[in-house]
């Protein structure tokens, strides 16, 4: 058969403005939720929403919109996007990008900027930035400014191509203010090409099988970046009969329940202590750092096999002495694979029951008043839960080790960058990316005040979404540090504040729980109920 003769160049297509080049190419990646607020310089973006049938949803502050973004983000396996307007909205987010990368989320922010040929010096244009590119480079992964409405698409595909083949961090784009408006040519629209996971080198899969097969006291961490690998992360512990300890951003990959689980207690001293002593020790989509440990890294005394999808990871702070560099699903089932059928292998159950009870007397001081309440939640809410968190005392001495989450749940946690205020707002945008499955936040007082504003968006949404604050007068873990040193505390005591009739203000619904009971009966009734409701625990102030 002849081969037809080149039919010259392609016929040019019809010149669209910028704004429309980028809801299109958001559109064509599968982008169906954008959080973000309208303002003066992003309106040409807003006209093309419900064109391309893309949802918007109005938080009350572009922090929030990141939040929101970050834990739809992490709740529906898709890249969250957030859309801000010029100059302080967009620096607004910057915290909120800050912990998507420390968190390795697919977190896309999209502004407008200063005109293509702005001059460098200052004009006093509205919301006139320096340089926002500069700002936003120092705390997402990559931040670039299109020159041409082609390019926008282009860039966008970029973004999911990162997202889709490198550790998923935050990526903001920037559009010149005049190319928003501006009707060029675009071109047919660009997508990111499907990618499919990649395991490790098979040598290195080989030879951490070997000493894997060959340790007599084996140990499993597991992070984030596990947590496709769920299934394969349990067949390995049963196989190996090794305890398993997660991250925070690992919690509920294998269930807290199993008797292998040491769940979130790389912070215990004797957790470290055991993971020092192990021969083998098989680290998943972790960074073991000092975020994770809340010290430094332990020296381990046995091998250290890393899987994780960043080869910068084989050599960060704990060095790889197997690495293992790929996706974790296809890594971990080819490690399985080469292992065999182990027998005679069990008992290391009796050692996570012992570790867990000096884990826990280590601790009961501190963190004791809060379990019954933090059973009394466990028992209200479904298994499928999607619990959000904030940085208080209630979550990361209650919570994250002592409230149990499987792979059927879910809990958002803001590690390493630490915001505070994320609980609330990331509730939201958990809930629009699963409207079906139940979604609590858990606080306290101080983190709350952060970003309390949302409960006007959980409300304008019709959302039923229990807030559960833990009240302990101000910010408790600081107030605790200062005593620590021996100083006076200082300015960690906020005057009390009414937050049931402060959510009721809202439109929203407001209770106080003082027992176990009482607040087991308020999720329930909350989880049951349109809009959200705000359930206060009181505690005492720690001194």
């Amino acid at each position: 058969m002849p081969i037809p003769a080149p039919s010259g160049p392609p016929a040019p297509t019809t010149p669209i403005t910028g704004g429309e080049a980028l809801v299109r190419a958001l559109a064509a990646h599968g982008v169906t939720h954008i959080f973000g607020i309208p303002g003066t310089h992003n309106l040409e973006i807003y006209r093309h929403l419900d064109t391309h049938r893309i949802e918007h949803v109005n938080p009350r502050h572009e922090q929030g919109a990141g939040y929101a973004a970050d834990a739809y983000a992490r709740t529906s396996g898709r890249p969250g996007v957030a859309l801000t307007t010029t100059g302080p909205a967009l620096l607004n987010i910057a915290a909120a990008v800050g912990q998507a990368y420390s968190d390795s989320v697919p977190l896309l922010v999209v502004s407008p900027g200063m005109p293509l040929r702005h001059p460098r010096q200052s004009t006093g244009l509205l919301h006139e930035t320096r340089s926002q590119t500069e700002a936003l480079r120092g705390v997402a992964a990559v931040s670039h400014r299109v020159s041409s409405v082609e390019e926008i698409g282009v860039a966008v595909a970029r973004a999911f191509t990162l997202f889709r083949t490198e550790r998923p961090r935050p990526v903001h784009i920037e559009v010149p203010l005049d190319l928003l408006t501006a009707a060029e040519p675009a071109g047919p629209v660009r997508t990111a090409p499907p990618v499919e996971p990649v395991a490790a080198d098979p040598r290195a899969v080989a030879e951490a099988a070997g000493a894997l097969w060959a340790a007599d006291r084996p140990g499993i961490v597991l992070g984030g970046g596990a947590r496709g690998a769920a299934a394969e992360c349990l067949r390995l512990a049963e196989l190996l009969d090794a305890p398993v300890v997660t991250s925070a951003n690992g919690k509920g990959i294998v269930p807290e329940s199993h008797p292998l689980a040491l769940g979130v207690s790389l912070h215990s001293p004797a957790v470290q202590r055991w993971l020092a002593e192990r021969d083998v020790v098989l680290a998943v989509g972790t960074e073991l750092a000092e975020s994770d440990l809340w010290a430094s890294p332990p020296a381990l005394g046995g091998t250290l096999v890393r899987a994780d999808l960043d080869p910068a990871q084989m050599y960060a702070g704990l060095p790889a002495d197997i690495p293992l560099v790929g996706d974790a699903r296809p890594t971990l089932h080819a490690l399985l694979a080469a292992l065999p059928a182990l027998h005679g292998r069990s008992g290391a159950h009796r050692a996570v029951t012992a570790l867990r009870a000096e884990r826990d007397a280590a601790t009961r001081e501190l963190d004791g008043h809060l379990l019954p309440y933090l059973a009394a939640m466990r028992s209200a809410l479904p298994a499928d839960t999607v619990l959000t968190s904030d940085s208080a005392q209630c979550c990361y001495n209650g919570a994250l080790p002592h409230l149990p989450v499987g792979p059927e749940g879910r809990y958002l946690h803001p590690t390493g960058f630490g915001t505070l205020g994320y609980a609330l707002p990331a509730a939201i945008g958990a809930k629009v990316a699963a409207p079906d499955r139940p979604v609590v936040a858990l606080s306290g007082d101080g983190g709350l005040q952060f970003s309390v504003q949302e409960l006007a968006t959980a409300v304008q949404l019709g959302l039923p979404l229990p807030v559960v604050v833990f009240d302990n007068g101000g910010y408790g873990e600081i107030r605790d540090e200062m005593a620590a040193r021996g100083d006076r505390p200082t300015a960690v005591d906020l005057p009390p504040v009414d937050l049931p009739a402060l959510a009721r203000a809202y439109g929203g619904h407001g209770v106080r729980a003082d027992s176990p009971e009482a607040l087991a009966e308020a999720l329930r009734h909350a989880l049951a109920t349109q809009g959200p409701t705000l359930i206060t625990v009181p505690e005492e102030p720690s001194r």
